[in-house]
């Protein structure tokens, strides 16, 4: 079968979706930012995560509308472009792109630095390699392959969740404690500013993060304009029930809590709530949790760069590629197996921003896309049209649009310098590089290609 006969096989249901999208989005990174997001919210954890849910949820809401409207693969690339300007769409293509191709390399890093520091004779190129191949490994396997183990995975890191809750709950009983009669208490305290819970809401925010990558993979889900809104509901409800029992339980039981180091606070509290047994239970989890958002975060940034390849954004020949026989972009997963061996000399927080500043970029510019496709060109401004398709994602694009300005010099920054490299490679490749193309013939054939002077 040749490449411009192979296409995405569609296997993927409701359920595959919400596993790889949960997957992605790591239910056990409630434990990994516990201190850093209870030192920024003052303590009102509980408050902070609810705040935060309902900022998401506008932009979820706008990602499902959009993944109806264009039931495609490419997600804020594809939204943007359609909907405002192909150029747009390019550019916050481009900065979705920063977000995804370190998601993997953050897997890959944290799970070598953890697992280094727990048998410190294993090198931590070891872990960063051995990882790496694996996930590419079963990345190329196919999709389905991908979505049952992150299925195993995710049910591993809910259960342990549960657990977590459980002793909670007999903690709370056994000490008699007079949260245990006024259960409201801690929801209605009021010597922390609001300025502060947002704060914290602004930091929480993060563990939402990769509800989106979903709708990369449209073209390999069965009546993917039904089923990537619905999967995109679910997940966030699910993980908002994940991260707000918990956080209220725990608010409940120990209302001032102070910490040896906020990096490590998830650890001390899971120590304090279950003692050193559910404390080692916690680090076999961790480690799973790890390695299933590796899983997941391969498959999208994979994916993504195929629309790209398929697009001509990037060399069709390499990125537009597809195995024939796994129908997996393979070529693909080599390269971002081969990127994220950058694990081995860039920093955490060098990571992180990259990703902070490409994800909140596509979410502020997803909601504006609603605005501009379903409420100015296509009208749609009923009373009912006017709440869904005006205030909803305005207030979706206002929250997000402000957590962006939030982030600090250096990540928006490094943001701009990325935006930067995506308009000198743009300009080369649609102005610079049809003026040496021997025939028009050869010329680009992607969204943008009207605009180089060869496809005149």
């Amino acid at each position: 079968m040749s490449t411009a006969e192979t296409t995405l096989k569609r296997t993927l249901s409701t359920r595959h979706i919400v596993y790889l999208g949960l997957a992605w989005m790591t239910p056990m990174i409630y434990f990994t930012v516990y201190g850093v997001a209870y030192e920024s919210a003052g303590g009102m954890l509980t408050q902070a995560y609810f705040l935060a849910f309902v900022a998401i949820f506008f932009t979820a809401l706008s990602y499902g509308r959009m993944a109806r409207t264009f039931p495609t693969s490419g997600s804020a690339y594809t939204y943007v472009g359609k909907s405002l300007h192909p150029y747009m769409g390019y550019l916050v293509g481009w900065a979705i792109l920063l977000d995804y191709l370190f998601s993997p390399l953050i897997a890959c890093l944290t799970f070598g630095l953890f697992l280094h520091e727990q048998f410190p004779s294993v090198p931590l190129w070891v872990w960063v390699v051995g990882l790496n191949a694996v996930l590419a490994a079963i990345n190329i396997l196919g999709v389905s392959v991908s979505a049952l183990l992150s299925k195993w995975f995710v049910w591993i890191q809910m259960a342990f969740i549960a657990v977590f809750c459980f002793f909670l709950v007999r903690n709370l009983f056994a000490a008699e404690a007079e949260a245990v009669s006024s259960p409201l208490q801690p929801l209605f305290q009021t010597d922390v500013p609001i300025a502060v819970i947002l704060a914290g809401a602004s930091v929480i925010c993060f563990c939402f993060l990769g509800f989106d990558s979903v709708t990369t993979m449209s073209e390999e889900t069965v009546n993917p304009g039904r089923t990537i809104p619905r999967a995109i509901l679910i997940i966030i409800t699910l993980a908002s029930i994940l991260y707000l029992t918990p956080s209220y339980l725990t608010q409940l039981l120990h209302p001032n809590m102070t910490f040896n180091n906020a990096d490590t606070a998830g650890m001390e509290v899971v120590r304090l709530v279950g003692g050193s047994g559910l404390s080692a239970l916690f680090v076999t989890v961790l480690v799973f949790a790890i390695f299933t958002q590796g899983l997941s975060s391969f498959t999208t940034v994979s994916r993504l760069l195929y629309v790209f390849g398929r697009d001509a954004v990037l060399p069709k020949r390499v990125f537009g590629a597809l195995h024939p026989k796994f129908r997996t972009p393979a070529i693909n997963i080599v390269i971002v197996a081969a990127f994220s061996m950058l694990a081995l000399v860039i920093s955490l927080d060098f990571a992180v921003k990259c990703v902070s500043f490409g994800a909140l970029t596509a979410f502020t510019f997803v909601n504006l896309s609603v605005i501009f496709k379903l409420y100015i060109k296509e009208k749609k401004r009923s009373f009912k049209d006017t709440i869904m398709y005006l205030i909803c994602p305005l207030i979706g694009a206002g929250f997000i649009g402000w957590l962006l300005s939030l982030l600090d010099g250096q990540a928006l920054w490094l943001g701009m310098s990325w935006l930067a490299l995506g308009v000198v490679y743009y300009f080369f490749r649609y102005r610079i590089q049809p003026l040496f193309t021997a025939s028009k013939n050869k010329s680009l054939s992607g969204p943008l290609a009207e605009d180089a002077p060869a496809s005149r």
